[in-house]
């Protein structure tokens, strides 16, 4: 059982109002106050993000983004769409990684609640949510798992309930999971009649990722994210916070980030879902971070040892450049993100992730 949920029954009621996680996160995130919209360094100063362990990821980005352009057939207008883009560290990175005919092509948005910060490359249209008729990449680097969603908890009788949290982070059971909620459990994860197995109700972000996608008119959308299936769901949840660069309880008052991992499946189903009768849309796939890197060039190899006598210079780079792709694809950490890379249109994802070299770089 979750620390905070046994024994509630005493606790005084001093610290404002209970209430679901998903109301509770959400003024937590993203209020006047909120974790998203406060602070001048932004979740950068809490946490580590595969954008910031190593300028790579942006490049592997760009490669990906460079392949759907190809398979789009180097549109005059190339859309990159950067969700939950933080301060902008991506799509800038992005950029930057672009051949010049593209980048000359692109255009280039970051969908972000805080504000513009100083300093974002001016090609960058910055929005608080993503624009409609894109065409090109939209690509979601841990934002999924920051959409706020309802806990469920078993009770000692095997009921699910819904799990009320106050602004100090104490929590209790409330009613029992119902309706939609309920279908949505016994669909994507179904929770055992034991007393303090957990879960969380993924609704709310099947939702976003649907309307998401549907701002694409052709092209390719990508949610990166720490993730399960359906064949492994955490028996007691995932829930937590991030503060400082440390793991930390998630506390509901703004001063950390509070996360969940994501159903990525059921996410995927859901946009599915949402198509026309009839019309059954290009199969979405699911890959881990590391094989994707690998296949779009990010493998960690150390450079020769016969270049340190050639070139020492060249040589330390590459070894340097060697590292930050350990790092993005080491199991155990960054290289265990999923990536569901979820097409619009007539584009074959799995062939995007084909481990070739690209077209520029021949």
């Amino acid at each position: 059982m979750t620390p905070g949920t046994a024994g509630f029954r005493g606790v005084p009621e001093t610290h404002g109002t209970w209430r679901g996680w998903r109301e509770a996160t959400h003024e937590a995130l993203y209020g006047p106050e909120g974790f998203y919209r406060a602070g001048a360094h932004g979740p950068a100063g809490h946490f580590r993000t595969s954008v910031h362990a190593s300028p790579l990821f942006a490049g592997a980005v760009a490669r990906l983004l460079c392949r759907v352009d190809e398979a789009l057939g180097r549109p005059a207008v190339l859309d990159f769409v950067d969700l939950g883009a933080g301060r902008g560290e991506l799509v800038t990175g992005v950029l930057a990684a672009l051949p010049a005919d593209v980048a000359a092509r692109t255009r280039a948005y970051a969908v972000e609640v805080a504000a513009r910060p100083e300093g974002v490359d001016r090609r960058v249209q910055w929005l608080t949510r993503p624009p409609d008729g894109v065409t090109g990449l939209l690509f979601a680097n841990e934002w999924l798992d920051n959409v706020p969603v309802e806990v469920a908890e078993v009770d000692a009788a095997g009921v699910a309930r819904r799990v009320l949290v106050r602004d100090d982070g104490a929590q209790r059971l409330g009613e029992p999971v119902a309706g939609a909620e309920a279908a949505w459990l016994a669909r994507w994860w179904p929770l055992p009649g034991e007393e303090g197995l957990r879960a969380e109700i993924g609704l709310p972000r099947d939702a976003a990722w649907a309307s998401a996608v549907a701002a694409l008119d052709g092209g390719l959308a990508v949610a990166v994210d720490y993730a399960h299936t359906a064949a492994a769901r955490p028996p007691f949840g995932t829930l937590t916070g991030f503060r400082e660069g440390r793991e930390t309880a998630p506390v509901p008052d703004g001063s950390c980030d509070i996360t969940a991992h994501v159903a990525l499946d059921a996410c995927a189903a859901a946009r599915a879902a949402r198509c026309t009768p009839g019309h059954a849309p290009p199969d979405a796939l699911m890959r881990p971070q590391r094989e994707a890197l690998h296949a779009l060039g990010v493998t960690g190899a150390r450079p020769p040892l016969a270049l340190a006598s050639t070139d020492p210079a060249a040589y330390v780079r590459a070894l340097a450049s060697a590292s930050e792709a350990a790092e993005l694809t080491a199991q155990g950490g960054l290289g265990d993100f999923w990536w569901l890379l979820q097409p619009v249109g007539s584009l074959d994802a799995a062939a995007l992730l084909v481990d070739v070299a690209d077209h520029e770089e021949q």
